[in-house]
């Protein structure tokens, strides 16, 4: 017979275990399927692999992993699939992840249109959606929701730094090779928009289809335009493909190439060789600072690259998003929209960052120039600062925006 104090001992013990069993039990109650679920929609086989695909995955992964795996005791569980650059596709795939598979938040969502689709049927279940890899505006305004957000970048925000620089530098007048697709049609428009507004001229566009591989057609075109700046508004394989093929076939020694989306894995591909004097407007570089080169390393030993703008921002808005579950206590969506509005962003990628109604994560960017082979020091050391765009300028003014949660009129 164990003895009295021992036997009061294991009561309270048994009672405090109860409780803890009662406590744990009253918390996943919060929670839909006793898990937080979020999905990474992205181009696991297409032309924006290299920008997405695996890596976005991956630094989801690191995310969940920094945060400890679990929210106030509930396991956190990551799936990833294939939109394959369609919107239908994206579409009917969140919707299954929503409705059947208990996802709460899907990421990445690295193509415009299947990103506004995914915003569509986010609303319509009241499930997360955020956006890092796609630019469309549109996900701040007609397609806004309490569930959407739009975190590393936009269209708008490449407009006010690469396309703004360029026109004050004196570039007046424009031709566009232009992705047809949400994409490249938003940020022709933004970029065409901040031209015209400088007093410059746009004298043309030609549109090409997603994955062209052939350009001379489009580059004897610009060349024929007689524009100073050759706006290229597609990015991935089709702006290497668009940039190499105006260098074949040469452009005239008054006009010069301008890449609205120059992601760091493009110019790994195009090389310095090619790609010196680019500018470019980026939210992250994974040399910026310590913080940003921390993490570089540890997204480097697991992936054998260095991470791009989206990667970065995958990983910042999936902590920001736990975070957000953390502090509702609850995976609803709508309180954990409430606390994503919030909670301030202070980490490697952000400082000062917030979520806007409309969706917008606001935060700086920065504008960029390619180095010379000869500038580069060492490994992966590409790109000069050339300018901070504070948040407020980066991003279009609230009162612009067409979201209907905004009283605009």
């Amino acid at each position: 017979m164990p003895a009295k104090n021992s036997l009061k001992t294991l009561m309270m013990s048994s009672a405090v275990l109860g409780l803890g069993g009662l406590a744990s039990g009253m918390a996943s109650a919060n929670y839909s399927d006793d898990v937080v679920r979020i999905g990474v929609l992205t181009d696991m086989s297409g032309i924006y692999t290299d920008l997405s695909g695996e890596a976005a995955v991956t630094a989801v992964r690191m995310a969940v992993e920094d945060f400890g795996g679990e929210v106030n005791g509930v396991p956190i569980e990551v799936i990833y699939g294939d939109h394959r650059n369609r919107a239908d596709t994206g579409a009917s795939r969140a919707r299954e992840w929503y409705d059947n598979e208990g996802v709460d938040m899907i990421n990445d969502l690295s193509n415009s249109g299947v990103a506004l689709a995914v915003a569509a049927v986010a609303e319509e279940r009241q499930r997360h959606a955020i956006s890092n890899s796609a630019s469309n505006i549109g996900l701040t305004n007609d397609y806004c929701s309490p569930y959407v957000t739009h975190y590393t970048y936009d269209a708008y925000s490449l407009a006010q730094g690469t396309g703004k620089t360029i026109v004050e530098d004196g570039g007046d007048t424009w031709f566009f090779l232009t992705v047809d697709f949400a994409f490249g049609i938003g940020l022709e428009e933004q970029v065409s928009d901040v031209v015209r507004e400088a007093g410059g001229q746009v004298v043309g566009a030609a549109r090409h289809p997603l994955d062209t591989t052939d350009f001379s057609s489009y580059a004897l075109q610009a060349q024929a335009s007689g524009a100073e700046i050759i706006g290229i508004a597609s990015t991935g394989a089709d702006a290497i493909n668009a940039i190499n093929a105006l260098a074949e076939f040469g452009v005239t020694p008054d006009q010069r190439p301008a890449a609205l989306l120059l992601w760091y894995d493009d110019i790994v591909s195009l090389g310095l060789d090619t790609a010196q004097g680019l500018l470019l407007t980026n939210a992250f570089y994974w040399d910026a600072n310590e913080e940003t080169r921390e993490f570089s390393q540890r997204f480097y030993e697991r992936t054998g690259r260095m991470p791009n703008m989206a990667h970065a921002g995958n990983y910042s808005s999936t902590m920001h998003y736990l975070n957000a579950v953390e502090a509702a206590g609850t995976d609803d969506a709508t309180a954990v929209s409430e606390k994503m509005r919030e909670l301030e962003i202070n980490d490697f990628f952000a400082t000062g960052g917030y979520i806007r109604p409309n969706g917008r994560m606001v935060h700086d960017q920065y504008l960029w120039e390619v180095k010379s082979p000869d500038e580069s020091e060492y490994d992966y050391d590409f790109l000069r600062l050339v300018n901070t765009i504070p948040g407020e300028e980066a991003f279009q003014p609230l009162e612009d925006s067409t979201c209907h949660l905004l009283d605009n009129d």
